[in-house]
């Protein structure tokens, strides 16, 4: 599995350089397919990234924006990542993007999963961009270590598509994409800032299981090549 560590003097520079990745991988598969596809995660960290690529020209009427994870929680939900992206990406240019919540007021998380799946069929595959996150724990997406799906969500058997997750540390009960859905991304971005993130990074590059600190299914198994994209 190749990985490649991209570090910059501070967060706008990286986000700077991130949303000129992306914009230019976003009209390149826009050239080449007539539709982009981005699936991005939530937290604090990404938020500089988000506004300014908000600003970029995209042909963002042809570009499906989409979540790696959500909370089962309503969009209005402060600790809704629909809230987050709506904030913070889907507004100047990017306003004019299409977008795919995870999300649904059906009755159960598991009913909603289902929806969402069948919705993202629809986009086609593999996502152009998958932005992922890290916690701590060492978790990515909603693939939390002791999660309650961890083993099927981890599983490259496992379909695309999106599946619940309950764990410890997750509070409410979360939607993922699974790692069949983001382990392809024609442009799979690992953005992490901090001094305490990167030392995450250290331990999870390390051996170990990967449901200890689930990000190693990504390091060890993804089909592309991992831009790691990192700030002090």
């Amino acid at each position: 599995m190749s990985v490649n560590f991209h570090e910059f003097e501070d967060g706008v520079a990286l986000a700077e350089e991130l949303a000129d990745r992306v914009s230019a991988t976003l009209s390149d598969a826009i050239s080449a397919r007539g539709t982009a596809t981005i699936a991005v995660s939530g937290g604090s960290t990404p938020k500089a990234f988000f506004k300014t690529l908000s600003t970029r020209d995209i042909d963002w009427a042809k570009v499906t924006v989409t979540l790696v994870d959500e909370r089962f929680v309503p969009a209005d939900n402060p600790r809704s990542n629909h809230l987050l992206v709506c904030e913070n990406l889907l507004q100047n240019k990017a306003k004019a993007a299409n977008f795919l919540p995870l999300y649904r007021d059906a009755g159960s998380a598991e009913e909603a999963a289902q929806i969402v799946s069948a919705d993202a069929a629809s986009l086609g595959a593999p996502f152009d961009v998958a932005i992922l996150g890290m916690g701590t724990d060492g978790h990515t997406a909603s693939f939390f270590p002791r999660g309650s799906n961890l083993a099927e969500a981890i599983s490259a058997t496992t379909p695309r598509g999106v599946i619940t997750m309950e764990a410890e540390g997750a509070g409410e009960t979360r939607l993922t994409f699974t790692f069949a859905s983001l382990q392809d991304a024609r442009l799979l971005v690992l953005h992490i800032e901090g001094q305490g993130k990167k030392d995450v990074l250290a331990a999870a590059e390390a051996d170990g299981p990967e449901t200890d600190m689930p990000i190693r299914a990504i390091l060890r198994r993804a089909a592309t090549p991992v831009d790691i994209y990192w700030a002090p």
